[in-house]
């Protein structure tokens, strides 16, 4: 491997990382989307919830301002005490009541094993690339920017079904819900999947073999790499 491609695929590497931090923290937290309900009194308890692939958050806190337009709790970033629990199918002992009344279970599930499938994809293919340094082993740049593609694409499959199930939820006639917004993980998730994906095409892209650099030239007869 000449130096111009390692660097290329170093520069490459480092925005994978970023990629995949970004990814982690979408995992791992619950800030994917924030509800809440409809206030018909001011001076009242407001309850809004925040919830994540494995975890719901609730809120209660009090609504004093008169002058506010929005008949909702507005921000979730309010004081207020706060209650977290997992969700039900991941951990019995837990109850997720609220949650389990708004939508359906296989949503959630759904999108966390999608989730877990792209960070699967992408330790591979950080594995991969990492050996692909070696002397003789650069071979493995291919199957890594396939797995951190399939990384980004799990990814932002598992934001749609996310996003399916935040919709059916404010649709539906049997909730309280009736204001959302997506909130910094979410936006994680989406980052994640542009960097995934575009990475991995890129170093697709920097594994292939040079092209001729003449219209004469053949692929088998081009000069080799130095």
């Amino acid at each position: 491997m000449d130096e111009g491609k390692a660097l290329k695929i170093r520069l490459t590497f480092s925005v994978v990382l970023v990629g995949i931090s970004l990814m982690f923290a979408a995992v791992v937290t619950d800030h994917w989307a924030v509800l809440s309900h409809r206030v018909e009194h001011y001076n009242s308890t407001c309850e809004a919830a925040h919830f994540g692939l494995w975890r719901l958050c609730t809120k209660q806190f009090y609504i004093q301002d008169k002058a506010t337009k929005e008949r909702s709790c507005g921000l979730i970033t309010l004081t207020g005490d706060r209650n977290c629990s997992y969700f039900k199918h991941f951990s019995p002992g837990q109850s997720t009541e609220i949650f389990e009344r708004t939508t359906q279970k296989e949503y959630s599930i759904s999108a966390a094993a999608i989730a877990i499938f792209s960070v699967g994809f992408a330790i591979i293919g950080t594995i991969c690339i990492l050996l692909s340094f070696r002397k003789k082993m650069d071979y493995l740049l291919k199957p890594a920017s396939m797995f951190y593609t399939f990384a980004g694409l799990c990814m932002i499959i598992s934001v749609e079904v996310m996003r399916q199930s935040v919709k059916r939820m404010i649709d539906s006639k049997e909730t309280i819900w009736i204001e959302y917004y997506y909130s910094w993980s979410f936006a994680c998730a989406c980052t994640s999947f542009v960097l995934l994906f575009i990475c991995g095409i890129a170093l697709l892209l920097i594994s292939l073999p040079r092209f001729p650099q003449n219209p004469w030239e053949s692929c088998m007869d081009a000069e080799p790499e130095h």
